[in-house]
């Protein structure tokens, strides 16, 4: 069993700056992956980033390549995503995701946190 929370979610004007943290706890040493999604209302999930806990892998989606960063801290079980020159249509609700070891890359994902509130003004 893995529990995720993220955290570090808020009201940020376009252009500005919001980092997510995500804590993983519990069997952490099952855990191959992590991702980020977000969500808006009568949307789709969509896909944001991931990384392979060992750090050594990674993927942006088109739409924050170049913006976003995501990053983990073995030690502190944490996973972060940098978001940078924000805008708007980034607006969602960003949930973690972990995916156990035997997912497929990029695809399977087994335990999902709450999610937290990104809002971009313009």
């Amino acid at each position: 069993q893995v529990q995720l929370v993220e955290s570090g979610g808020g009201l940020v004007e376009a252009g500005g700056s919001l980092t997510l943290s995500c804590v993983a706890s519990g069997r952490t040493f099952t855990t191959y992956a992590m991702g980020w999604f977000r969500q808006t209302p009568g949307k789709e999930r969509e896909s944001v980033a991931a990384i392979s806990w060992s750090g050594s892998n990674t993927h942006y989606s088109d739409s924050v390549k170049g913006r976003f960063a995501i990053s983990v801290d073995n030690r502190k079980n944490t996973v972060y995503l940098q978001m940078n020159s924000l805008k708007p249509e980034d607006t969602a609700v960003y949930y973690c995701a972990a995916a156990l070891y035997g997912s497929k890359w990029l695809e399977e994902y087994d335990y999902w946190g709450q999610g937290t509130q990104v809002t971009v003004s313009s």
